[in-house]
């Protein structure tokens, strides 16, 4: 009887089901959650702010397969919307005044995010707490040479793993990484955590009040990135 439990058991945990019993870590896959993060522009070793990004958050809501990333500072802001039931991107841009908005469809969204396709994450033995979790470090490098150092946790696992592209193989979730290409670096630091529901209204992309331009048009210009 003893045999044929511990039998069962080891064909569920390779099948990929989760049961609290009998994993060590408790692992929460959610489907809905807000994080916000800090971040800094060419950092310095100590943590301490490099280059000017007053009042600088990025923050990103999942609900489902939709996603949506803002990030913003006292000179710049950039909203981008992914609906991974249709492949469909949207971002807005503020640019000098202008308030712009790109429309992608599959193929563009594919297309901005290639460089993040090969990269491989490869776990150290570092870790860390962060905002009570325990985080593992992983590096990660682009196809472009750009690297990605991040501390992550599997105490909570989005199930939209499409939200971000730099982490859609990232076994858990990231709350600090830095990336690195050339000589910028930028970091960010999770300061909040909120797994209450998202509202629906935030994945509403406004219909007025900006003006419309293409995906090719606005990689010419540029801002499509």
């Amino acid at each position: 009887m003893m045999s044929r439990l511990r039998y069962t058991i080891v064909l569920l945990l390779f099948g990929g089901l989760a049961i609290s019993s009998v994993t060590v870590c408790a692992q929460k896959v959610v489907s809905e959650l807000t994080l916000v993060y800090d971040y800094t522009v060419n950092p310095t070793d100590d943590g301490k702010q490099g280059s000017p990004t007053n009042n600088a958050v990025h923050t990103v809501y999942i609900k489902g397969n939709k996603s949506r990333s803002e990030i913003s500072n006292s000179m710049f802001s950039s909203t981008t919307f992914f609906d991974g039931n249709t492949g469909i991107g949207v971002i807005l841009r503020e640019v000098s005044g202008q308030k712009l908005l790109i429309r992608m469809n599959p193929d563009n969204w594919a297309e901005r995010n290639r460089m993040y396709d090969s990269i491989v994450y490869k776990n150290t033995t570092e870790t860390k707490d962060i905002a009570g979790y325990k985080c593992i470090k992983a590096i990660g490098r682009t196809s472009s040479g750009a690297t990605i150092t991040v501390y992550y946790t599997r105490d909570i696992v989005p199930e939209n793993k499409q939200y971000e592209a730099p982490f859609r193989t990232l076994d858990g979730l990231p709350l600090e990484y830095e990336l690195t290409n050339g000589n910028v670096r930028i970091r960010y630091r999770i300061s909040r955590i909120n797994l209450n529901p998202v509202p629906a209204s935030k994945f509403d992309v406004p219909n007025s009040g900006y003006r419309e331009l293409s995906y090719e048009d606005s990689k010419k210009m540029n801002i499509g990135g």
